[in-house]
């Protein structure tokens, strides 16, 4: 049985309980305010039937529970109906929230003022994220020379966090830039579903950037590929990107990696690819004459860009391709990428070694030749032996 967000917000507090079975990324990008976030196991386990518990504190607490509401949300409302369903059959009154989390991320943004939202936007880059945000965009601009008198740069916006606040960096740097260069706000729909279309379009409404949207069916070309769809994904849509850039006259396309993203890259070749690479600042394409690739946001730390969102009280769309589309990720371990896994290595790390991420980042910055084994340059490798004896 499902309950909508308007009847959810017509409920006192007290008379239901809210919890979020999403996994740890999906709520990394955003909850419901007052939800309790329990993934099914847990919550199973918790609601096991009956009321009766050897221990009187988890026997009132339950008792309790029985007497309000659950309401369950997942990220479409989907997996949560099955759940509901279960804990129907223990004796709950329990309830699917109708369209999950996304609905209730709609129904917040629509009543968001374009005007309020995007002014308390820009001044928080200006002034409260000056520091981090700011000025770790201007640095990486200067520093590895990104943008360049004449450019026309095409500013490519998925819809999640990172590329969001390039494209509001990118306004900013415009206001103050020292020469003439272009920049247009490109979005890719390669086969979002329709709500999370809307909430791309609902963000750039709020934060006045001007979107131009072309569409792909990258997506349902990948959804039935068994071995590595989300490496062929990122492929095609940086082929599409580039064309499209190209037809709006550009000579360069921005993509939203950050620091965190840098790093991460480093420790994900030495582990499971062999290799000792790094994601670069930018790259001059292969295959698309006279194009760019740059990285702006190559300083910023993923924790100051999620601190601006909370700020702003932002919500993004986290991934909306169709594999997690239908919620058959949520709380599925399995199906965590390794880039997932090594966040949480560095996490790790971090408690013993609070330097780590900065010693991977310099790591790729410090590299001495003349104590590598072998090394590969224009496709060519290279070893110590070719010229140790002479």
């Amino acid at each position: 049985m499902d309950i909508t967000i308007n009847e959810l917000g017509q409920l006192t507090p007290d008379s239901y309980v809210l919890l979020d079975m999403r996994g740890d990324v999906e709520v990394g990008h955003g909850i419901i305010p007052g939800a309790i976030h329990m993934s099914k196991e847990e919550i199973l386990e918790k609601y096991s039937g009956g009321l009766v518990k050897a221990d009187e504190a988890e026997a009132a607490e339950r008792e309790d529970s029985a007497e309000k509401k659950l309401i369950i949300y997942c990220a479409r409302g989907r997996i949560s109906q099955e759940l509901a369903e279960e804990l129907r059959d223990r004796g709950y009154d329990a309830y699917s929230l109708k369209g999950g989390y996304t609905s209730w991320l709609l129904n917040e943004m629509k009543n968001q003022q374009a005007d309020e939202v995007c002014a308390q936007v820009e001044k928080s880059i200006r002034k409260k994220f000056r520091k981090n945000i700011w000025c770790k965009f201007t640095k990486a601009i200067n520093q590895y020379e990104l943008v360049k008198e004449g450019d026309c740069i095409a500013v490519c916006i998925s819809g999640g966090k990172d590329s969001m606040l390039m494209a509001k960096l990118f306004q900013e740097l415009k206001l103050h830039n020292k020469f003439p260069f272009e920049v247009k706000f490109v979005v890719m729909d390669p086969g979002y579903s329709p709500e999370n279309r809307k909430v791309i379009e609902e963000n750039a409404r709020k934060l006045k950037i001007p979107i131009h949207i072309f569409e792909s069916d990258i997506f349902e070309s990948v959804y039935h590929i068994e071995k590595s769809p989300c490496y062929l994904c990122a492929r095609m849509r940086r082929g599409y990107l580039y064309n499209f850039a190209k037809e709006l006259g550009c000579n360069k396309i921005a993509l939203g990696h950050h620091y965190d993203d840098v790093i991460e890259t480093i420790l994900m070749g030495m582990l499971y690819g062999a290799q000792i690479q790094t994601m670069m600042p930018k790259l001059h394409s292969t295959n698309f004459e006279g194009m760019e690739l740059i990285r702006p946001l190559y300083l910023i730390r993923e924790d100051d860009i999620k601190a601006w969102r909370d700020y702003n009280n932002l919500r993004f769309i986290q991934c909306a391709c169709k594999f997690t589309d239908t919620c058959t990720t949520c709380n599925n371990e399995e199906n965590q990428s390794k880039r997932v896994e090594i966040k949480q290595l560095i996490a790790e790390i971090k408690k013993k070694n609070p330097y780590v991420e900065a010693h991977i980042f310099k790591s790729v910055e410090n590299v001495n030749i003349e104590t590598v084994i072998a090394y590969k340059k224009d496709g060519v490798k290279h070893h110590f032996l070719d010229n140790y004896d002479l």
